[in-house]
Parts: C-alpha cells; structure tokens; sequence
C-alpha cells in the first residue's frame, strides 16, 4: 500500500481576525483567511488568492493573541474537505487548511 501525504505550506496575511469558538471543555478552535499572492506575470497585477483555514488547541490561542487582520503568517498543515448544511439547508462543500505549525512574521 502506497504511504499518502498530505501536506501544504502557505505563506500570507490574514484576511480578518479570526474567529474564536470556545467549548464548554476547554477546547478552542480558531477559524480565519489568508491571502496569499498569485502572481500574474510581468506587465499584469498579482492576484489574491484566498484560503480558508482554522485551528484547534493552543494553535487557536496563539491565533488568538496574536493574529489579526493584515498579520503576516507562514502556516504548515494539512487540506481538509468537508460537506455542511448551510442556512438554507443546502448542501455546502469546503476546502480549508487545518493549521499544524505557525510561524508569525
């Protein structure tokens, strides 16, 4: 059987600061966008691209405490895909980066 990895790298500024959830045992999840640059050759504009992350733990702290909208990041994690219901009750489904590893710049 063949060993999958899956793993990305991102490195961008926060969208917004991030949305904190608390749960009632203690645990946290911390749910925000970076921006990264998608560049558009020599005579055009970069583009941004946005990516959808969230983390848990004393991840979600240190997001917490220290993010904030423009804040540069470099983020090491892993993609997840995941289906909800959304306020229409129709199916929904996301890409987002579970963070493992953060680095603010």
């Amino acid at each position: 059987m063949q060993n999958i990895r899956n793993h990305i790298t991102l490195i961008g500024n926060m969208g917004a600061d991030a949305q904190i959830t608390n749960f009632d045992n203690g645990g946290k999840v911390a749910r925000f966008t970076i921006a990264t640059n998608k560049y558009a050759g020599k005579d055009q504009k970069n583009e941004a691209e946005w990516h959808r992350v969230f983390a848990w733990g004393n991840m979600a702290k240190f997001i917490e405490n220290y993010g904030e909208k423009g804040k540069q990041l470099a983020i090491h994690g892993r993609l997840v895909n995941r289906t909800y219901l959304n306020k229409e009750g129709k199916q929904r489904k996301v890409t987002e980066v579970e963070v493992k590893h953060i680095i603010g710049m």
